[in-house]
């Protein structure tokens, strides 16, 4: 876990097969602004932990919550969110249990997830994690434009499986409090006005965007990893994000 100091908190999530080192070239650009910005690895996305195939959405959100505490985040000083990706997942179960600990949350080319969703419903019963695949497989299912060689190389190096029983377990949600706390969608490979067209036509992935209370929607044109295509922007983006008091 990386930190830089001063405010507001933001808790910079990664998506699947990452770890806190995804966020590297973001948080040095924030350590120009006024904020304070830590990068977590969620449970399971640790090489080093021989249970981390174990690892379930209720282990991550509880292991954000844990870096809330840890950061003295609280009702009078909530925190804001960066979830890139697959993280919409454990993150869509901290704002249903906890929205007040949540001043804004900020979705990079991601989204809200809705209650009963299942990130990876066919995955065979067998296996124990999914490994990165080939970015030819990967590039058919999340641009990787702006991405060089190098940063694909260091991304298939340094990326972890995902465990199994997070991308099988069902979301549980019940409290509608959570479509409440501010949002912004920054969208990349998708432009904004897409995105809320599909949410408005009620597309399964962006349907639960359509019931969020307070939304900003800010377009960065680039791939589905802008942390590493467009991380100065990015970063520009986050800290307007964290900014706003709506």
């Amino acid at each position: 876990m990386t930190t830089i100091t001063s405010s507001p908190n933001i808790i910079l999530i990664p998506g699947h097969w990452l770890g806190a080192w995804a966020w590297d070239e973001v948080l040095a650009h924030l350590n120009t602004s006024q904020s304070r910005a830590t990068a977590m690895t969620l449970p399971g996305l640790n090489k080093d932990d021989p249970d981390r195939v174990l690892k379930t959405l209720n282990d991550q959100a509880a292991a954000v919550l844990d870096v809330f505490a840890g950061l003295g985040v609280s009702k009078e000083q909530p925190a804001v969110i960066v979830a890139h990706s697959g993280a919409n997942f454990p993150v869509s179960l901290v704002l249903d249990r906890h929205p007040e600990l949540v001043q804004r949350v900020v979705w990079v080319d991601s989204g809200p997830v809705a209650a009963g969703s299942i990130f990876a419903p066919d995955l065979p019963e067998g296996l124990d994690e999914l490994p990165l695949p080939s970015f030819d497989v990967l590039g058919q299912q999340a641009s990787l434009d702006g991405l060089s060689a190098e940063v694909l190389e260091r991304f298939r190096s340094r990326a972890v499986p995902e465990p199994g029983p997070v991308l099988r377990q069902p979301l549980e949600l019940t409290n509608d409090a959570r479509r409440q706390v501010p949002t912004t969608l920054v969208c990349c490979s998708i432009p904004g006005a897409q995105v809320m067209e599909l949410a408005g036509a009620g597309h399964a992935m962006f349907a639960e965007t359509a019931n969020l209370e307070h939304l900003d929607v800010v377009d960065l044109p680039t791939g589905h990893w802008p942390m590493w295509s467009r991380p100065r922007d990015l970063a520009n983006a986050i800290t307007s994000a964290a900014s706003r008091t709506d």
